[in-house]
């Protein structure tokens, strides 16, 4: 069960992260793996959305925005027999 609400919040973060961006964004990407992504491109939106998303997260991950990133990246997020 828990697995299962876990994914619907990620479903419902990549929803609010294509919203925002009014379509603009990936439809993949977490809030917090874009604000990664952001920041390490210099933008200043980005630097301080990544700074308040690990702020908001440092109880349960370090790094949280750096570790949503790497999980896009990876595709750890997908089923093993999707990954590459």
């Amino acid at each position: 069960m828990k697995k299962r609400i876990l994914h619907i919040l990620i479903a419902l973060d990549q929803l609010a992260y294509v919203l925002l961006t009014l379509g603009k964004g990936y439809p993949d990407m977490t809030i917090s793996a874009a604000a990664y992504r952001s920041s390490r491109s210099g933008n200043k939106f980005g630097k301080i959305a990544h700074k308040v998303i690990d702020i908001l997260f440092l109880p349960i991950e370090e790094d949280h925005c750096l570790e949503s990133f790497l999980s896009e990246v990876r595709g750890s997020h997908l089923p093993k027999d999707l990954r590459q």
